[in-house]
């Protein structure tokens, strides 16, 4: 496969988890969505909601990874690619070393909690006997706005909320 195929395809399957990225944001979650793929097939996907299952695993990684362990019938994801909108976080990290998928790639860095390389580099540890390789700033700008936004909203919605409970502001 060439580079310009390769740009093409990871653009393809990074649209699919911006997609799922929209769903989370549906619900009032962050917008992250992430596929797992094998073969050129997705075999797991999801999107967060952490608050909607009352669940603070309910990362969208975890959740394709659950999904494609069930279609495959085994926690190990050998030569598989996870495209996530936002670098992972040291608990998605950690599970997609213990599944051993190949490879990540990600849409835009998180440097608060990013374990791709942002604050921790957990897919690439050398004490780890299983290192994931990295692709990152694939559709960024997509991502990124659509983070900023949400983040955004939420702002408004607070600062609002706080600004109609002041004294001398209730009806």
């Amino acid at each position: 496969m060439s580079e310009i195929e390769d740009i093409a395809s990871h653009e393809h399957w990074m649209r699919k988890a911006l997609a799922l990225a929209k769903k989370a944001e549906l619900l009032g979650e962050v917008p992250v969505g992430a596929v797992l793929v094998k073969d050129g097939q997705i075999i797991g996907q999801g999107y967060n909601h952490p608050i909607a299952l009352h669940d603070p695993s309910a990362h969208a990684e975890i959740m394709a990874l659950r999904e494609a362990g069930q279609h495959l019938q085994n926690y190990r994801q050998i030569e598989t690619t996870m495209y996530i909108t936002l670098e992972p976080c040291a608990m998605c990290a950690m599970a997609m070393v213990h599944a051993r998928v190949q490879r990540v790639v990600f849409a835009t860095r998180e440097p608060r909690t990013g374990a791709g390389g942002s604050l921790y580099q957990l897919l690439q540890h050398s004490g780890h006997n299983h290192q994931i390789d990295i692709i990152e700033g694939v559709l960024q700008e997509e991502s990124s706005e659509m983070l900023k936004r949400f983040f955004k909203q939420k702002r408004e919605v607070s600062k609002q909320a706080k600004t109609n409970n002041q004294p001398g502001n209730r009806e």
